[in-house]
């Protein structure tokens, strides 16, 4: 959670990066902006930090040694002396210009900050803040003149969508800082240069990621494995999701233990999750640990993975909340074809 009640915007730079490949220009401002309407401010906040109400933290890497981060050498300047942010901020321009060469790479403002008492998990530090505006929007502008409204419209920015932002805190920072990032645009997998080339960060192992990668874990194996394995229907594969979500909703520690005994129930399946989970561990290079404390953020945005629906042909979708119990399965031998009976107490 990060807290920006008493945030102070030490400073703020505009520059524009544009796609290098397209050979678009990348202009740096002469100087950094100074903001003197404390409602302007206000906005800019809100538009910069509104995507990291529940944040996943990362922290920047380099495979070869973490000072040859460009992004971790720039900040720890930054940090050390923030005088030097003008300097330094147009350092993090060029280093996007370079990265900027997907050809589906748009151009865009490029918002540089430096932010004094902002608190993230209880803790209160400076932060950098880096944001990119790509999209612009159509808009009205009613105004009057004289007697009579007149309308005309504009360009301008959505401040209720960022399309690309970045906060590295002043935290952890022989780790690589804390940081979190946010990209509201990047549907593509060839240009992923924002988090991936610009960045480059990986996950900091907390109670958020060991909560997401269990939870994905439970999803991959129901998707996956569970059908292929054993005869199970779509009703049986909704209930275990159905199940395995309310399990960390409810919970405040994961415990393999519990969460075997309580949703898995059969030992043949245990066992196949079990297989299901060293091969997930060793795909993704990453440890899957079997106690932790369950974050509810994580829940609330990994929940979206789990799809209580169930498909059937093009004519009608199911949406499983409950007790499965009230669901059964058949095939009619006069019309050729399977049916759900679905059994409920008052329609609403």
């Amino acid at each position: 959670m990060i807290k920006i009640e008493d945030l102070t915007l030490r400073n703020l730079v505009v520059h524009f990066v544009g796609n290098q490949q397209k050979e678009e220009e990348l202009r740096i401002s002469k100087s950094e902006m100074h903001l003197n309407d404390t409602d302007l401010e206000s906005l800019l906040m809100k538009y910069f930090l509104s995507p990291f109400k529940n944040p996943e933290y990362y922290h920047l890497f380099h495979e070869a040694e973490l000072d040859l981060n460009e992004l971790y050498a720039y900040c720890s300047k930054i940090f050390a002396d923030p005088d030097c942010f003008y300097l330094q901020s147009i350092s993090i321009a060029k280093h996007l210009y370079e990265n900027s060469v997907h050809p589906k790479v748009k151009g865009g403002e490029l918002y540089i900050v430096y932010l004094e008492n902002i608190q993230v998990e209880n803790e209160i530090t400076d932060a950098i803040g880096i944001f990119k505006s790509e999209s612009k929007e159509t808009y009205l502008r009613v105004s009057l003149k004289g007697e009579n409204y007149e309308i005309n419209s504009d360009h301008g920015i959505n401040i209720n969508k960022l399309d690309k932002g970045c906060v590295i805190f002043n935290l952890d920072k022989e780790k690589g800082f804390r940081v979190c990032v946010s990209d509201s645009t990047n549907q593509w997998q060839e240009a992923r240069y924002w988090k991936d080339e610009f960045i480059r960060v990986k996950p900091r192992e907390d109670s958020y990621y060991h909560t997401q990668q269990y939870m994905q874990l439970c999803k991959g194996f129901i998707d996956e494995k569970l059908k292929d394995s054993f005869e199970v229907n779509k009703a049986d594969e909704v209930d275990l999701m159905n199940k395995s979500v309310k399990f960390f909703k409810e919970k405040e520690v994961f415990d393999w233990n519990e969460f075997s005994q309580e949703i898995i129930q059969q030992p043949e399946v245990i066992d196949a999750f079990k297989e299901y989970k060293d091969q997930f561990q060793k795909e993704r290079s990453v440890h899957i640990y079997d106690e932790f404390d369950i974050s509810k953020g994580a829940v609330k945005n990994t929940t979206k993975i789990f799809k209580s629906v169930i498909k059937l042909d093009r004519n009608f979708s199911l949406y499983i909340h409950g007790n499965q119990d009230h669901i059964e399965r058949g095939f009619d031998d006069v019309r050729g074809m399977n049916y759900y009976q679905l059994f409920f107490k008052e329609e609403k």
